[in-house]
C-alpha cells in the first residue's frame, strides 16, 4: 500500500517535519489525519474512469475519454459545457493544488499555515497582486463571451467540491487541517497573477542603482553591458527596422535618485526561462511545419501543467493547460501549433516617493498628489487578522516603506508594473485554441499585456512564427534600468510601443525560428531594450544546430530538447587550462585536472567532469566578485556569467580579480588555480561521504511536493543531465517542465512529457508516473482524436450529464 511508507515516514518525522519546517505553524492533526473512516487512506483510491456522472449546470451530455496516461478527451456540444466539464475534470485530479496556488498568489497562506507566512503575505500584498488581478477583472468583465467561460470553468469546479465529503478531501487539506472553498472567478484571476509574476515580475533597478553610485557609470556599462559581442537574437540580425516610424523616447535632463537600498523582497527565480522553436517547409524532413516548446519552471508535484485535449463541434485543441484557469496554454489544433518562452523584458519598474508630514499626500510635479490607502486585511490561522495599510500613488503600491522594509517615514519606494494594467488574459488562449491560421494567431496576440512572452508559431497552411508580446512602454535610454523620481513628470512612462513595432517575424528566409530567453533584437532596433538577463547559451546552440543541416526530422527535435552540450563550460575552460600553473597541484589534484580535461563538454548524468566544471565555476565567480560580498549594507546583483567570462580573458588583470582578503594582486589566471584547489578539496570531500561524484548525484535534480519537507510526496536524485545553461536546462529543483513536439500533419502529430503525472493524489499511479520517461528523454504520443470516437489508446469512457433534478 502506497499510503503506508508516506503514513510510516510522517509519524517517524514528525518533529524533524515541524522543526524543518517552520512556516506550517503547528503540529499537524496527526489523529484525524490517521482516522481510518475519514483519514489519509481514504484517499488510496483508483481514479474512477467510466459510467456517467450528473453535474450540476450541463446543458448537454459531454464525453470524456481517458488514454493510458490518464488524459481526458474532452467532448462537448458547446463552450458553456466545455469549460464547465474542464473545470470539474481539472478539479477532480488537481483541487487542492490549483487551490493552493492561489492562496499563494493573493498572499493568504497565512490562514492555513499560520504567522509564519505573514511576511511572505504581506510581500503579495504589496507587490500589488490582489490589485493587479482587480483590473483585469474590470477588463474581462467588458466581455461577455470570456466572462461566460471563465464562470463556466468556476461552475464545474464547484460543482466537483459540492460533490466531496471530508473523507474524500484531497490528502493535503487533511494535512493541513482545512476544507476548500467554493472557487471563484477571483480565484482564477489569482492564479493568472500568480504566472505573471513568476515570469516577468523580477527587477533589479535597486541593485543597479547601489552598482551605479558604488562604481560609477563608466564601471558600470563595462559590468553591465546592454548588448554582448554576439549577435544571435529572437528576430534574426538580417530584419529590417524600416517600417517603424515612432522614434524612442528623448532622454529627460534630469537626475536619478542615489539612494542606498539595503533589502528588498524575494524575487522569482532567475532559471524560469524556455525554448521554443520550429521550422518551416524548406527545413521540414517531411515538408510540414515542426514546432516544439519546453518551458523550465520550477519542478513541483503536483506538476504546473495539466494535459488534456479540449474539443466541440467548432474547434478541437490539446494540450498543457494551467490547473485553474481554461484553454490550452502550450499546445495544438487541427490547424496551427503554439508555445510561449519568457521574454525577459523589463516591465516593471521603481519610484522614490516623497511624503509629507502626515503621510497622505506625496510629491509630484512641483505640488502634492494625494495618496491613496488600500487596507489589507490577512487572516493568520489561530491569531487575529493583521491588518497593513498599503500606499498607492499614480505609479502603483508603495511597497517599501517605514512599515515593511523601509527606514524613513517621510520615503518610500512604488512600483510600477505592466503586471498591474487590466488586461483580458483568457481571451488570449481561447482565441488560439480557435485559430485556424496566422492571421488568427496574430489577431489572438494583439492586446496582450503581460507577462512578455515569445510566442512560437505553426500552421497547416506552412507558416512559421514567432512574436515578442505584451505591452511595453517607449522607454529613453537608460529609462528603468536605476531607481526612478516618482515625483517628476518625465521619468514616468511616456508611451507604450505599438503593437505592430513589437519585435516579430513571419517565415523567415533562413527557415527557422527560435527563443530561448535571449536578447530580442539586435541593437539596431529603434526602441529601448537593455539586458535584463538574458540567454547567452542556449541559444546559439539550438541556432547552430538548424544552420548546420538542410533538413530536421522528430528525431532531431528530439535530441535537441534533450541535448546536455555546455557551450559555457566549452568558451572558458580551454582557456583556463592553457593559462593556470599546474605546478603546485598534488597528485590527487592532477587526477581531477585530468577528468576534465578529457570532457566533451556533454553534461551527462554518468560523468564526473560536470561536477568538476560545476563547483570550479561556482568558487570562481565567487573569487571574481568577493569586492560584492563585502557591501553588506546593499542589495547588489553581480554581473551575469557571459561578461565575467568576457573579463576573465579579455582582462585578466582587471581590479576585480583581486582578492580584498590577500595582501597579493591576484589575477583572472591566480583565481584559476584557487578556485580549482578549492573544488578539489570539496570533491574529495564529497566522494569520501557520498561515493563517486558522477553528475546524477552530485547535482541532485528533484521534483518536490508544493509542500517542501514531504519527502514521501517527492522524487529525489533523478537521472537527468543538463543544467541551467544546456538546452536540456535541468537543474537541482527547476527545468523542463513540459516538453511538446508537433508536427503539422492533417491532423496534427504530437509528443508531449512533463515531470509528474496527471493525478494529484500521492496515492495514485498516475502522480508521478511520468518522471522516469521525462528524466530519460522519453516522450510519450499524445492520443488527439479528431472525432469523439474512442481508440485502442481508450482505457476509459465517462459521461457527464446534466442533473435532472434541475
Amino acid at each position: 500500500m502506497k499510503y503506508l511508507k508516506i503514513v510510516i515516514s510522517f509519524a517517524l518525522s514528525i518533529g524533524i517535519f515541524y522543526a524543518l519546517n517552520t512556516k506550517f505553524g503547528s503540529i499537524p492533526p496527526i489523529g484525524k489525519f490517521l482516522n481510518p473512516y475519514t483519514g489519509v487512506w481514504l484517499n488510496e483510491t483508483d481514479e474512477t474512469l467510466n459510467g456517467e456522472v450528473l453535474v450540476e449546470g450541463l446543458k448537454d451530455k459531454v464525453t470524456v475519454h481517458y488514454d493510458e496516461q490518464l488524459i481526458p478527451h474532452l467532448f462537448a456540444q458547446n463552450n458553456t459545457d466545455l469549460y464547465k466539464a474542464q473545470g470539474y475534470i481539472t478539479a477532480k485530479h488537481r483541487l487542492w493544488q490549483m487551490e493552493f496556488q492561489t492562496f499563494a498568489a493573493a498572499g493568504r497562506l497565512s490562514e492555513i499555515i499560520g504567522e509564519s507566512a505573514l511576511n511572505y503575505d504581506r510581500e503579495q500584498r504589496r507587490k500589488g497582486m490582489i490589485y493587479g488581478a482587480e483590473n483585469s477583472l474590470e477588463v474581462i468583465q467588458k466581455d461577455e463571451i470570456s466572462l461566460s467561460h471563465i464562470q463556466a470553468y468556476c461552475d464545474g469546479v464547484n460543482a466537483y467540491i459540492s460533490e466531496l465529503q471530508p473523507e474524500n478531501y484531497p490528502v493535503e487539506y487533511k494535512l493541513l487541517d482545512y476544507k476548500p472553498e467554493a472557487w471563484t472567478i477571483d480565484k482564477t484571476m489569482h492564479l493568472l497573477m500568480y504566472m505573471t509574476d513568476m515570469l516577468c515580475g523580477r527587477d533589479s533597478d535597486f541593485e543597479y542603482t547601489n552598482a551605479l553610485r558604488e562604481f560609477g557609470k563608466d564601471r558600470f556599462d563595462i559590468l553591465y553591458p546592454d548588448f554582448y559581442d554576439f549577435d544571435d537574437p529572437v528576430v534574426p540580425t538580417e530584419t529590417d527596422w524600416s517600417f517603424i516610424d515612432i522614434k524612442k523616447t528623448p532622454i529627460p535632463e534630469t537626475e536619478l535618485p542615489m539612494d542606498l537600498v539595503s533589502t528588498v523582497m524575494e524575487k522569482p527565480s532567475p532559471h524560469n526561462g524556455s525554448n521554443n522553436w520550429a521550422v518551416g517547409p524548406s527545413k521540414s524532413y517531411s515538408g510540414n511545419p515542426i514546432l516544439a516548446n519546453d518551458p523550465h519552471l520550477g519542478l513541483n508535484l503536483p506538476s504546473i501543467w495539466y494535459v488534456m485535449q479540449i474539443a466541440t463541434p467548432e474547434h478541437n485543441s490539446m494540450g498543457a493547460t494551467l490547473p485553474g484557469t481554461l484553454g490550452i496554454i502550450s499546445g495544438f489544433n487541427e490547424h496551427i501549433a503554439w508555445g510561449e518562452t519568457n521574454a525577459t523584458r523589463d516591465v516593471k519598474d521603481w519610484y522614490k516617493i516623497e511624503f509629507n508630514e502626515d503621510r497622505t499626500k506625496y510629491k509630484y510635479d512641483g505640488g502634492w498628489s494625494d495618496v491613496t490607502i488600500r487596507v489589507e486585511d490577512i487572516k493568520i490561522k489561530g491569531k487575529e487578522t493583521f491588518k497593513d495599510s498599503v500606499m498607492y500613488t499614480r505609479h502603483g503600491p508603495v511597497s517599501y516603506d517605514h512599515n515593511f522594509k523601509g527606514d524613513s517615514e517621510k520615503v518610500g519606494y512604488a512600483m510600477k508594473w505592466a503586471g498591474h494594467i487590466g488586461h483580458d488574459f483568457v481571451s488570449l488562449f481561447l482565441k488560439l485554441n480557435n485559430g485556424k491560421n496566422y492571421e488568427d494567431y496574430k489577431e489572438a496576440l494583439a492586446n496582450h499585456v503581460a507577462p512578455a512572452q515569445n510566442f512560437v508559431f505553426a500552421s497547416t497552411e506552412g507558416d512559421i512564427a514567432i512574436w515578442i508580446q505584451g505591452l511595453f512602454p517607449n522607454k529613453w535610454e537608460g529609462q528603468g534600468k536605476f531607481l526612478m523620481d516618482g515625483s517628476n513628470p518625465d521619468h514616468e512612462w511616456q508611451s507604450y510601443i505599438p503593437r505592430e513595432f513589437n519585435a516579430h517575424t513571419k517565415n523567415p528566409e533562413r527557415g527557422f525560428i527560435s527563443s530561448s530567453n535571449q536578447h530580442p533584437t539586435d541593437s539596431l532596433y529603434p526602441f529601448y531594450v537593455f539586458n535584463d538577463g538574458y540567454d547567452s547559451y542556449r541559444n546559439r546552440v539550438i541556432n547552430d544546430f538548424f544552420r548546420s543541416k538542410e533538413k530536421f526530422d522528430i528525431q532531431d527535435f528530439k535530441d535537441l530538447q534533450n541535448t546536455n552540450f555546455n557551450k559555457k563550460a566549452s568558451e572558458l575552460l580551454p582557456y583556463m587550462f592553457d593559462h593556470m600553473d599546474t605546478s603546485s597541484l598534488t597528485s590527487e589534484e592532477h587526477e581531477i585536472l585530468d577528468i576534465i580535461k578529457d570532457w566533451d563538454f556533454n553534461s551527462n548524468i554518468d560523468k564526473l567532469a560536470p561536477s568538476i566544471w560545476d563547483s570550479w565555476w561556482t568558487n570562481l565567480y565567487v573569487l571574481i566578485w568577493d569586492e560584492y560580498d563585502q557591501k553588506e549594507d546593499m542589495v547588489l546583483d553581480k554581473p551575469f556569467a557571459y561578461n565575467a567570462i568576457s573579463m576573465l580573458k579579455n582582462n585578466p588583470e582587471d581590479d576585480f580579480m583581486d582578492i580584498l582578503e590577500t595582501p597579493e594582486k591576484e589575477t583572472a589566471h591566480d583565481l584559476f588555480l584557487i578556485a580549482f584547489k578549492e573544488t578539489a578539496n570539496e570533491l574529495s570531500k564529497w566522494k569520501a561521504e557520498n561515493g563517486a561524484f558522477n553528475w546524477q548525484y552530485y547535482k541532485g535534480t528533484y521534483v518536490a511536493h508544493l509542500l517542501q519537507g514531504l519527502p514521501a510526496f517527492s522524487r529525489f536524485d533523478l537521472p537527468i543531465g543538463g543544467d541551467r545553461n544546456t538546452v536540456n536546462a535541468a537543474g537541482r529543483n527547476w527545468g523542463p517542465s513540459w516538453r511538446m513536439i508537433v508536427e503539422m500533419t492533417s491532423p496534427p502529430t504530437a509528443l508531449g512529457i512533463y515531470p509528474g503525472g496527471q493525478s494529484g493524489n500521492p496515492g495514485s499511479k498516475y502522480y508521478d508516473n511520468f518522471i522516469d520517461d521525462w528524466a530519460v528523454g522519453k516522450y510519450h504520443q499524445l492520443n488527439f482524436l479528431p472525432f469523439n470516437e474512442a481508440n485502442d489508446k481508450i482505457i476509459g469512457t465517462q459521461t457527464l450529464k446534466p442533473n435532472s433534478n434541475e
